[in-house]
């Protein structure tokens, strides 16, 4: 079953929203703000609303409540975004040298303005 992941601190940074002040605040607005919506982004971007959602974040853990999102927190989240990434999954980033190694791996991709769209547009 493909799956949306989602390049957290990329969607963040397109988002002047202040999140440069409170990192770790924006992390948890935009992943609630994700699982709130998942539904309606999957179907969106994906074509499936009840497929899998996994935001990576770069840093350390945060405790997050969530129902449809999984979360997930490395060091360097573009290594961990191109092992996740498999034939059929979206992956959401702007970063064009992980489009390359998503792309590498069968995934495609999406750019952050898109998923801030389809937020927009599913609240």
């Amino acid at each position: 079953m493909a799956r949306l992941i989602v390049d957290g601190s990329n969607v963040m940074g397109s988002r002047p929203d202040g999140w440069w002040r409170d990192r770790d605040g924006a992390r948890i607005r935009l992943t609630v703000e994700i699982d709130e919506a998942a539904d309606a982004l999957c179907a969106a971007l994906l074509g499936d609303p009840r497929a899998d959602v996994v935001v990576v974040h770069d840093g350390p853990p945060i405790e997050m409540q969530l129902l449809r999102v999984f979360v997930r927190f490395a060091g360097h989240a573009d290594d961990l975004i191109t092992e996740l990434a498999a034939p059929g999954d979206v992956v959401v980033t702007s970063d064009r040298e992980l489009v390359g190694r998503v792309e590498a791996r069968g995934a495609s991709a999406v750019g952050s303005g898109r998923l801030v769209r389809a937020l927009r547009d599913a609240g």
